[in-house]
């Protein structure tokens, strides 16, 4: 269907374009602005790695500040989806209570009517594209620098300029529409239309993803006499029904935390915009009578709709509000996930018991299996693709440019991907050693794979609580706590890309001490971040609290690395007896490290420089 989609799509809009050449100029200004909204959200990013982050965690301790920071982030960024999306992230990495995430969602929605009093106080009363000019130019001036927050403050300038070209182009669209072609002469009256153009109102939202962009249009027909005032009132509502809609989209791509405020989103719009159906008459008598207060027009329905978009809103607010904690209550019983059948084993069959060799040979490819999944959760619990791990990519700036820690659920991905192989392994060991009588070789090649599988397993788990901190102060707004755990998500990096490069090798062509340089590493690494963390402790650099969560998140993360490189140690070295006993005899023991590591941390080495990745061994 997707691919039938756009070519369906560009042959309607080319035929429409050519039954009415005033179609593009709506179809121009629709599109420029969607184009100025990607530009802003692009823009603010570049503030989230920290900024938005700190302030969301700090406002949302009580319901009423949750809406508060909800309704100010969206009305200064115009984007209700970038901070939705930032409100899904926290909460699935449950650093915000999913009741604080539902008070942002709620304010992101007040937020989005001050859209609509600006364009329709000002944007469709003055020239707005004299201003353009001077924003795009701006824009791309400080899109030439190379500083990224210059490139940042560049990005804002050039929404802002496409929004403006885009409501005087639709503006101007819609205004030369009512020369040849009246849209208002085919309104449709009464609650059927009110329910037809709710529904026109969504799919416009869902298709252009922008609830401000489907307002836009609403409020240039609307003034160019296009629509009715009753048409547009029902396309507003189906403009906030449409905004949940592609929230949820995004929701349902997050983990448990993150569905449920997506399911929370759009529970809260349909319950707003079925209120708004059913008290329609009421709520357009509430308008007239509001508007007469404050001074507005009896004809100036711009504002009027304004106001609506306000006012039901406002209204499912203050009706939810009192039911947020029952909600959340009732959120966390009723959505879960559904059981997902857990990854099965590739390797485990029958036949591969019938020799000693087969059987072992099986088990080391399911650990490998293991190590595979494990080496895609981790990346993704360091907020790293693991195509960039495995590619020659620089590290350094992968781990530099990060923006937003990846949710994830290391809990259930804990349970489908290697709890359920490590289980089968296990199992599989047992069958072997009471189906045939095995040699002292074999057994204890198969407790070391076992061990392998066990090493995994705590390499997992240490993420967990790795990932958990990562979320709270990876993306840090403090340069000095963002440069210490962008150190551990390197070290950490580094250390899966070369257990890949060395996984990679022909067979045999691993030794210990391949991996004993990993260990040294390791070693040397650990060193000098503690004497880092404890230097700047010493300097008042950072808080005692900070380099507490630092110290214990660098043993997450040594406990890490040293089970993934005894893993790897047991995956990687030969089965033959005789290389297996060379590469005992060659490998160092852990007082040799350590000492070697004691005298590598009292002087520069490599590793303790960020600048570029080292050499693969």
């Amino acid at each position: 269907m997707r691919r039938t989609l756009l070519p369906v799509t560009f042959v309607l809009l080319a035929w429409a374009f050519w039954a009415s050449p005033h179609l593009s100029d709506v179809a121009a200004g629709v599109a420029l602005f969607l184009f100025g909204m990607i530009a802003l959200e692009t823009g603010f990013k570049t503030f989230t790695g920290g900024t938005l982050e700190s302030a969301l965690r700090h406002s949302t301790d009580r319901l009423w500040k949750s809406i508060g920071f909800g309704i100010v982030t969206t009305t200064v960024m115009q984007s209700s989806t970038l901070v939705s999306l930032v409100t899904i992230s926290f909460v699935s990495a449950e650093m915000i209570s999913l009741a604080a995430g539902i008070g942002v969602i709620m304010g992101a929605n007040l937020g989005t009517t001050t859209g609509a009093w600006l364009i329709a106080g000002f944007g469709l009363r003055v020239d707005i594209a004299a201003y353009a000019a001077p924003m795009l130019v701006f824009g791309v001036i400080l899109l030439l620098n190379r500083d990224r927050i210059l490139k940042g403050i560049g990005y804002l300038f050039l929404g802002v300029g496409f929004l403006f070209l885009g409501i005087h182009f639709m503006k101007e669209g819609f205004e030369a529409f009512q020369e040849g072609f009246d849209l208002a002469a085919y309104a449709v009256p009464g609650l059927a239309g009110v329910l037809l153009f709710t529904a026109i109102g969504m799919l416009m939202t869902v298709v252009m993803q922008s609830s401000h962009a489907t307002l836009l249009v609403t409020i240039a027909a609307l003034a160019a006499g296009q629509v009715t005032y009753d048409n547009a009132l029902a396309l507003a509502i189906g403009a906030n029904l449409g905004s949940a809609i592609t929230t949820a989209a995004g929701g349902m791509a997050a983990n448990l935390g993150g569905r449920r405020l997506a399911v929370a989103h759009v529970l809260f719009n349909v319950l707003t915009a079925a209120i708004a159906i059913l008290l329609i008459e009421q709520m357009a008598w509430a308008v007239e009578r509001i508007a007469g207060m404050v001074g507005i027009a009896k004809d100036d329905y711009l504002l009027k709709l304004a106001l609506f978009h306000t006012l039901f809103n406002l209204l499912g607010v203050a009706i939810l509000a009192p039911f947020v904690r029952m909600l959340e209550r009732e959120l966390i019983r009723r959505v879960r996930f559904a059981p997902r059948p857990a990854e099965q084993p590739r390797y485990l069959y029958e036949d591969a018991l019938k020799t000693p060799a087969t059987a072992v040979t099986a088990v080391r490819r399911e650990v490998g299996h293991l190590l595979d999944n494990a080496h895609g959760l981790i990346a993704h619990g360091l907020s790293l693709r693991r195509a960039v791990i495995d590619s020659e990519r620089s590290l350094t700036e992968a781990v530099r440019n990060t923006r937003r820690i990846m949710p994830l659920d290391v809990d259930d991905a804990y349970e489908q991907k290697i709890k359920s192989l490590h289980s089968a392994i296990v199992a599989f060991i047992a069958d072997v050693q009471q189906r045939r009588e095995l040699s002292e070789h074999w057994v204890r090649r198969l407790y070391a794979l076992q061990q392998a599988s066990r090493d995994i397993v705590e390499a997992v788990k240490a993420m967990k609580h790795l990932h958990k901190n990562l979320a709270r102060y990876g993306t840090a707004f403090d340069p000095m706590v963002r440069r210490h755990y962008d150190a551990l998500r390197l070290q950490l990096a580094r250390l899966l890309r070369e257990i890949g490069q060395l996984r990679n090798q022909e067979p045999g062509a691993v030794t210990s001490l391949s991996l004993d340089s990993l260990k040294l590493s390791l070693e040397t690494s650990h060193r000098s971040l503690m004497e880092k963390i404890n230097q700047a402790i010493r300097d008042h650099h950072l808080s005692a609290h900070i380099a507490t969560s630092l110290m214990n998140d660098e043993a997450y993360a040594y406990t890490i690395a040293e089970n993934l490189i005894d893993a790897a140690h047991a995956l990687l070295l030969s089965d033959e007896p005789a290389d297996h006993l060379a590469d005992e005899r060659l490998a160092l023991d852990r007082q040799e490290i350590e000492r070697m590591a004691s005298g590598a941390a009292e002087r520069p080495h490599p590793g303790e420089h960020a600048d570029e990745d080292p050499k693969a061994s």
